[in-house]
């Protein structure tokens, strides 16, 4: 009979493999890296995306003939990054939100909404690059790191406001110049009326 514990490396052992990585991937390794991965991790994300190759001697010789045109490739998405990066410099997007007397939010702001407001200004950033911990809750300015590469990383200020906040402030700014509009009006009809007395008194 064979121990429990051994039962269980057993399958432990069974359900990992050795795949040879063809493009960087965080967290596991770099493009011609051998690692050592669970099996259904392999067969349903990195083989299907091509994202890594079975450990055999063939494949190990193609990923030696491709590594020269990887690092040409690599070489070229950091200057690309680094480019994005610069345009990216002092960079804030503005979302509006409905809030609550606290400040807030009806909901919040992710990173799906935030890769939104970048392609507004003409950033097309897949959500996952954008490094946000959890949704903001409350308004206020946020710093969001941007992964552009594993070798560039931008930073992106996110200001969140309440929703129809600069709406109100203009109609505050309107109401008070139509006050001060009425008062100038006012005033100048008392001038009037005063000059029209003070001449009809020297007639007299």
């Amino acid at each position: 009979m064979v121990e429990p514990i051994a039962i269980r490396a057993l399958q432990s052992h069974e359900a990992e493999m050795e795949v040879i990585l063809r493009e960087h991937v965080d967290n596991l390794g770099r493009r011609g890296d051998v690692v050592k991965v669970a099996a259904g991790y392999a067969r349903n994300f990195l083989l299907p995306r091509k994202l890594a190759l079975l450990v055999t001697e063939g494949n190990r010789k193609q990923i030696e003939r491709e590594r020269f045109k990887f690092e040409a490739r690599e070489l070229e998405e950091q200057k690309v990054a680094e480019a994005v990066a610069g345009r990216m410099a002092n960079l804030e997007i503005v979302i509006a939100r409905k809030v609550g007397e606290t400040d807030a939010l009806y909901g919040s702001v992710t990173s799906a909404d935030i890769a939104e407001a970048l392609a507004a200004r003409g950033f097309a950033i897949e959500r996952r690059k954008l490094q946000l911990p959890e949704p903001i809750k409350k308004i206020g300015d946020v710093d969001v790191p941007v992964k552009l590469h594993r070798e560039v990383i931008a930073t992106v200020k996110v200001r969140v406001v309440a929703e129809g906040a600069g709406k109100t402030e203009g109609a505050g700014k309107t109401e008070g110049a139509g006050k001060t509009e009425g008062a100038r009006k006012t005033e100048g009809a008392g001038k009037m009326e005063g000059a029209r007395k003070m001449e009809g008194a020297r007639k007299t």
